[in-house]
This record gives C-alpha cells, sequence and structure tokens, in this order.
C-alpha cells in the first residue's frame, strides 16, 4: 500500500419530497429543531456527564449558533420562490453545523468577544449548502441523509443555479464583514475544493487509485472548509499568525480525520445504526481508503472482483447485495477497516497537538473531544 503523504495542516510546535410554502417560518422552525435533535444523535465521545462531545460544543456557543441560523434565514431570503425552498429542504435534510461550530468554537477558544464571528459562521455553511448541491448533481446522486436530493426533486439546472445562489450570497456576506484576509482565505478554499471535485471526477472508478490520491480529494474536498472555518475564528481576534495556523492545523486534520472516518463508516455496521444504508460508497464505485487498502493486498481473482464491481459497474444483483457482502469479506480478511480507523485516529492526534500552544480551557477540552467523537461515531 503506498505510503500516507503528509497532510498540508503541519501542526505548529507549542509555544511554551414536499415544498415549503412558507420558507422563513417553516425555516425557523427547523433549524431549532435541528439543533435540539443533534444532540442526541450519537453516543460516541461521552463525557462524565452522559453528553457527547457535540453536545458540549452545543451548549457552549448554543447561543452564537442561534444567531448564525437567524443570519442563514435572512440571508436566505429571495423573491425567486424556488431559492428558499430548495435551501429549506436541505436545511431540513438535519447535518451537525460543524464547520460553523468550529468557527465559533475557536473564536471562543481565543477570546473573542465581538459578533464578527457570526455572519462569517454562517457564510461558511451557505458555501458547505451550495457544494452539497454541485456535488449530487455531479454525482447523479438521488438522496442524501435517507432523503431525496434537491436535484432528483427539481431538476440538475435549478440545484447548479441555487448552488450558485448560495456561493454568491456567501461572499457577500464577507465583503459585508469586511476582512480581506477571511475574503482570501475562502476564496482558496472555494478553489481547493472546485479542485478536489474535479480530481476525483478523473480517479473515478479507477482501481489503480492509490493513497495519495484518495487523500488530495480529502484534503482538498472536506479538510480545506474545516481548515478555513477553524482559522476564521483566529483571525476575527486578531491573533498571530503561529496561532492562526494552528487553528488551521487542528481544523483540517480534523476534516481528514472526520472523511476517514465516514469512508470507514459506509462499510460498518454502525452506519445501520445511525439510519444510513451500507455500501452506496461501494455501488457508486467509489475508492475510498478501505477499498484502496484492499486492492493493494488483492490477489489477481480480488482485483478482477474489484474492478467488476467498482469500474465496470458490473453487480451479480440489482442492489449489488452479494457483491457488497463479499467485499465486506474482502475488508475484513485484509483488516482493511482497521486499518481505516488507525489512519483516522493518526490525523485525529495531529488536531488535538495542533490545541497544544493553547491554555488549558473548557473550550479547549471539547474542542479536544469533538476530535475524538468524529472518529469514534464510527464505531
Amino acid at each position: 500500500m503506498t505510503g500516507l503523504r503528509a497532510p498540508p495542516y503541519a501542526p505548529v510546535a507549542p509555544a511554551g419530497p414536499s415544498t415549503p410554502t412558507r420558507p422563513a417560518s417553516r425555516l425557523s422552525r427547523i433549524v431549532v429543531a435541528i439543533v435540539n435533535a443533534s444532540s442526541s444523535s450519537s453516543s460516541a465521545s461521552a463525557r462524565p456527564d452522559g453528553k457527547t462531545a457535540f453536545d458540549a460544543l452545543l451548549d457552549l456557543v448554543g447561543d452564537d449558533l442561534q444567531r448564525v441560523n437567524q443570519a442563514i434565514l435572512d440571508r436566505m431570503e429571495s423573491p425567486i420562490a424556488l431559492i428558499p425552498q430548495m435551501a429549506a429542504h436541505l436545511i431540513s435534510a438535519g447535518g451537525k453545523r460543524l464547520r460553523p461550530l468550529l468557527c465559533l468554537g475557536t473564536a471562543r477558544l481565543v477570546g473573542y468577544e465581538g459578533d464578527r464571528h457570526i455572519e462569517l459562521a454562517a457564510s461558511i455553511e451557505f458555501v458547505h449548502t451550495a457544494t452539497l448541491l454541485h456535488d449530487d448533481v455531479v454525482d447523479e446522486s438521488d438522496m442524501r441523509r435517507g432523503r431525496d436530493t434537491a436535484n432528483a426533486l427539481w431538476g440538475n439546472k435549478p440545484s447548479v443555479l441555487v448552488g450558485d445562489f448560495l456561493f454568491a450570497r456567501a461572499f457577500e456576506m464577507m465583503v459585508d464583514e469586511g476582512t480581506r484576509e477571511v475574503m482570501s482565505l475562502m476564496a482558496r478554499a472555494c478553489a481547493t475544493i472546485s479542485e478536489g471535485e474535479i480530481h476525483q471526477l478523473l480517479t473515478a472508478n479507477d482501481i489503480e487509485t492509490e493513497v495519495p490520491a484518495y487523500l488530495h480529494v480529502v484534503e482538498s474536498k472536506t479538510a480545506a472548509l474545516f481548515a478555513a472555518a477553524a482559522r476564521i475564528g483566529g483571525v476575527v481576534a486578531d491573533c498571530p499568525e503561529e496561532e492562526k495556523a494552528a487553528l488551521e492545523a487542528f481544523g483540517g486534520n480534523l476534516g481528514i480525520a472526520f472523511q476517514i472516518a465516514d469512508d470507514y463508516l459506509d462499510y460498518s455496521a454502525r452506519e445501520a445504526e445511525l439510519g444510513k444504508s451500507i455500501g452506496d460508497d461501494f455501488r457508486d464505485g467509489k475508492l475510498t481508503l478501505p477499498v484502496i487498502h484492499a486492492i493493494a493486498q488483492a490477489n489477481d481473482e480480488e482485483r478482477a472482483f474489484w474492478k467488476r464491481c467498482l469500474e465496470d459497474q458490473e453487480f451479480s444483483d440489482p442492489r449489488a447485495e452479494a457483491d457488497l457482502a463479499h467485499a465486506m469479506e474482502l475488508l475484513d480478511k485484509h483488516g482493511s477497516l482497521k486499518e481505516t480507523v488507525r489512519h483516522a485516529h493518526e490525523y485525529a492526534e495531529k488536531a488535538r497537538r495542533a490545541l497544544d500552544m493553547f491554555p488549558d480551557s473548557e473550550t479547549k477540552t471539547i474542542l479536544t473531544d469533538v476530535v475524538d467523537f468524529s472518529v469514534e461515531r464510527a464505531y
């Protein structure tokens, strides 16, 4: 198996179906429901008080998150009814708001007491939502989090155009906030995300894909926005460069660990417990870390199996259940899921170490626990 290359976020050494008829009112209820429900979504990384790390983060910055949600509602408004309708559909599908929460959490970590981070956190969520709209079109996805995707309901053209609207709205919010450094940071992140999408498109269904190519996609598509969100907390507080770099390293490595854990989940019984279907990546022919590891250990017969399923997309039954079962056997045979978890923990440790330069505090403890939560939710 090709060795992992060093991530771009090197830790800093410590210094010492239905469409809503009235979007705004329904969105308000949806947002509150999501925030309240998300705290009971997993028992992973439980704290002594019985709460998960994610619960604790919500408790810590809950008031700020409500303000972020209100900013999202305000900025979604448009006389073109389809825009808030599609946005409402995406919000009601769930999600933990982890990226804006990172921005709020790192701002709290460095002692920021202003409110510039509120609109910026909302703009981060807009960018993330826009990428989801575009991703589903590119991937021809019909389902996300167990619900019909926007493109399945409204078509590809509206999905792309509303995604463009959300990108534009996000940068409008950044301009209003008025920090050149943030606009530059987010522009680079958006460009990197697009590069990752294109790279993934070019390497799709190719069983010759190796770990460095996989990591490049993860660093670009997932980690780039995590890193930007975490760094913005330091930017608004006007922190020294070494602290902003440490926050960026924290977010970037957390993003990689988070995505690797997601890729593990697609082949895990834990996925079914979370109400998601197992094997979607397999059916889509995606070359994720567990599969890449198994292919690297495969004999000729096994490689022929992976080629038939992932490259040729020729399954032995309509839902690929028999082939998925065999794929799971091969992952177990070669210890690929264990290897995937090991790599997730490696990046989680890098994320934790990136916070070493900051004084101990409740916020630091919670952010560190969130790293563990992001990995441990997989098993």
